[in-house]
């Protein structure tokens, strides 16, 4: 099936959380999250860092536009995009943790390799 999951929510609801989500990882380098969420997640992920490695001001502000904390993106451009100027993809790591407690939900750490 193509295209994007859902995940039960709004567009607008669902964007807003996959930015809090993307922002988070970038931040912290690891979030313990569903293994649905963590594969949109890692998605767009992988999508920013791809456009940070390219540092002029379109990609600047393509990634301002999109990470909701200032200096999450400044250490994305300063850090994180250096570290993988060499690789072509493949910057995060899905692993499977099993069910959560409360409802049986597959449960996932994402973290950036």
């Amino acid at each position: 099936m193509p295209g994007t999951r859902k995940l039960g929510r709004t567009s607008s609801h669902r964007m807003a959380m996959l930015r809090a989500m993307v922002t988070f990882l970038l931040e912290n380098g690891k979030i313990e999250t569903t293994v649905t969420r963590a594969k949109e997640v890692r998605a767009m992920t992988e999508k920013m860092i791809t456009t940070a490695k390219t540092n002029d001001l379109h990609s600047k502000r393509q990634i301002f536009s999109f990470v909701t904390k200032e200096d999450v993106a400044k250490k994305l451009f300063d850090e994180i995009a250096p570290k993988y100027q060499d690789t072509k993809g493949g910057y995060t790591r899905i692993v499977k943790i099993g069910p959560r407690r409360g409802d049986a939900a597959e449960m996932a750490i994402i973290e950036l390799v």
